[in-house]
């Protein structure tokens, strides 16, 4: 980290559309911005290229979460969908269905075992995102509307929403 914030050290240029949320990967050797063009792109932060630019998503995307180890990137979506791409070669390997409503927010626990969602359907949900599979284990129905944002702890024994 360097002692002044002024100076801009690359600029990512390529979506069509506003970049909604980015997010590093956990060696920070890539970046994905998510778009209202409805893609989603992964960067690689030391040349600034596009590795991926992931195509699937019927609406804008609001979200991207890297797992731990960077295998696997989760974006959220207006279509209510959350899909599980392979980072390493930009596929799309699940795709997560159960909102009613746009997903705003993802996020992975610590050790990757599971997958948190939040969306304007008032809800969270956690899925199983060990082993390549994509069960919806738990809908968490506490708030009285939109929920925006999810994080766990971490421990990846707490999670919050908001």
């Amino acid at each position: 980290m360097s002692n002044g914030w002024s100076a801009c050290l690359q600029t990512l240029e390529g979506h069509s559309g506003s970049v909604w949320s980015v997010a590093f990967s956990h060696d920070s050797t890539w970046l994905a911005s998510a778009s209202a063009d409805s893609t989603v792109k992964i960067w690689d932060t030391s040349s600034g290229t596009c590795m991926h630019t992931l195509e699937g998503h019927r609406g804008y995307v609001w979200s991207v979460a890297f797992s731990h180890d960077s295998t696997w990137l989760a974006s959220a979506s207006a279509d209510s969908t959350i899909k599980i791409w392979d980072t390493s070669s930009g596929t799309c390997v699940h795709t997560l269905e159960g909102h009613s409503s746009l997903v705003r927010s993802v996020a992975f626990s610590h050790d990757s075992t599971w997958l948190a969602s939040a969306s304007d359907d008032s809800t969270v949900k956690i899925w199983d995102a060990s082993n390549g599979r994509s069960a919806c284990l738990q809908t968490l129905k506490s708030h009285s509307s939109l929920v925006r944002s999810v994080a766990f702890s971490q421990d990846s024994t707490r999670l919050a929403s908001a």
